[in-house]
């Protein structure tokens, strides 16, 4: 079916995932002749990709989809994601509801809609194979997007975003560590991992287009490749014997390892394949279980220099008492043996290390806060993301008694967004005098002058003046390059001047 031109405005709530899934269905709905305006201008479509991580982001999804249909009465409005996948979203300024495992067939649920609202529900569970339930599929269900056994496909490839030096690529969903504050795993399913081959062709593509970092994201990217056919061994040992036989990337880049190793391996193993990509510079991670970092992990990875020494190990508590109310699966001692084994691999560096902390939770005392307090200083993070407790209906924690004062959560979030400032200062005084490699992404004027400002591995802002031998100092002449230098002092409070 042919659709004349229509315009499409799209809003994205939440993490990164769901960033990266809206990027990929503004390229789906551009390659099928969609035209993309901002949210704020009227529109034929409006799209919101909703989050529902807690009772909070539920609310801001709803406004914003009242929002759309206030712009333009006469639009379509679809609400997508979390939120539309914990229940039935029963709202008269919605129009259509797409779970998490339709995103993909998002293009064809829409044409049906457009083409005959009245037959809808039919016309959709025909266009989705018979899968299709009251507009979303379950995400624990095995349905089309499952191809070749235990291997998850979206049968997507994004190709380009809209930053032009950095791109996301999503490597699995889904999360099997049900923490008892979190919703996700009932919203996303258990692990999914997508195959090797299916990323490393997305990464190459990326490439191609002239992306010199990449950053592995998805809901628990720690279990990438748990959920594989575990009936042949993947040990460290067994995948080195594959190493000896060799294939071809799918454009023509020569990869080693057997069939079976492309589609079988873990989150390692999946960096040093992408480590192989040539023009590829940087690999940056996403948030990472401690767990994963064992002896072997940071040994491995502290040889593939284009991976960023920059590692986010969410820890939400640094108290024992609290952790185990969280259902999180380490101690206080198990989290601080990770940041060492890490901190001995890069010895003689400076790995960035930074964390989710949530103040307030069920049954936090003082004594208890004070306890996280202290392990944090005494991990010395180079930044902190610090969230205040906010239920969310359908978990555990909703339910725990002695839910803590708004007030008091207010008090401690303060107290760590304090100590947040002076770590993080700390930290970036530590690079004074020493050289840093810039991934440049952005002219700026700061001060009045001219400064091209962009990120080290670390992921800590650098900027270089206009003119230091640069050369053409055009706003896109240095967007995607990599330059060093010694660190002089601070530009601003948070970006260092090189």
């Amino acid at each position: 079916m042919v659709i004349t031109m229509k315009s499409v405005a799209l809003y994205n709530l939440g993490c990164k995932v769901n960033s990266y899934e809206l990027d990929v269905i503004q390229q789906i709905l551009q390659e099928n002749g969609y035209k993309i305006v901002p949210f704020d201008e009227k529109a034929d479509i409006y799209i919101v990709n909703t989050c529902t991580v807690t009772n909070i982001a539920d609310r801001k999804s709803r406004q914003m989809l009242h929002r759309a249909k206030k712009i333009n009465p006469e639009a379509v409005v679809v609400a997508a994601g979390c939120y539309v996948q914990a229940g039935n979203l029963e709202d008269a300024a919605v129009d259509l509801v797409i779970g998490n495992r339709q995103k993909q067939n998002l293009v064809p649920i829409l044409e049906e809609y457009l083409d005959s609202r009245d037959k809808l529900i039919e016309k959709v569970k025909s266009a989705c194979h018979g899968e299709f339930d009251n507009r979303v599929a379950s995400v624990n269900q095995v349905d089309s997007i499952y191809q070749g056994g235990s291997v998850y496909s979206e049968n997507i490839a994004l190709t380009k975003t809209a930053a032009h030096t950095r791109a996301y690529i999503k490597i699995q969903d889904g999360c099997n560590q049900f923490c008892s504050y979190c919703i996700i795993p009932f919203v996303r399913g258990r692990v999914k991992s997508r195959g090797m081959r299916e990323i490393l062709a997305e990464a190459e593509g990326l490439v191609r287009n002239g992306y010199r970092e990449i950053v592995l994201t998805g809901i628990h990217i720690s279990s990438y490749g748990l959920d594989f056919d575990t009936s042949e061994a993947y040990t460290h040992d067994r995948l080195a014997g594959l190493h000896r036989s060799c294939k071809h990337g799918p454009h023509g880049h020569q990869y080693n390892g057997s069939e079976a190793y492309m589609e079988k391996a873990g989150l390692l193993d999946l960096m040093e394949k992408l480590h192989e990509i040539p023009e590829l510079n940087r690999i940056r991670l996403g948030s990472l279980e401690p767990r994963i970092i064992t002896p072997e992990f940071a040994g491995r990875v502290a040889k593939l220099d284009k991976v960023c020494p920059h590692f986010h190990l969410s820890l939400q508590s640094g108290c024992d008492d609290t952790l185990e109310r969280m259902n999180r699966h380490y101690t206080t001692a198990e989290y601080f043996q990770k940041i060492t084994l890490l901190r001995e691999a890069y010895a003689g560096s400076r790995p960035a290390f930074t964390t989710d902390i949530i103040v307030g939770f069920p049954g936090e005392t003082e004594a208890e806060f004070e306890k996280t307090k202290y392990f944090l200083r005494k991990i010395s993070f180079s930044e902190m993301h610090v969230f205040k407790y906010s239920q969310r209906d359908g978990t555990k924690a909703a339910a725990m008694k002695e839910q803590i004062a708004e007030e008091c959560k207010k008090q401690r979030s303060e107290e760590l967004i304090a100590l947040n400032r002076i770590m993080k200062r700390e930290y970036r005084e530590s690079f004074k005098g020493k050289e840093v490699q810039v991934l440049l992404e952005e002219s700026k004027e700061i001060g009045g002058s001219r400064y091209f400002v962009g990120h080290t591995g670390e992921y800590v802002k650098a900027a270089l003046k206009a003119g230091d031998g640069s050369g053409n100092m055009g706003d896109l002449s240095l967007k995607g390059e990599l330059r060093e230098g010694l660190v002089k002092g601070f530009l601003t409070p948070d970006i260092l001047l090189i």
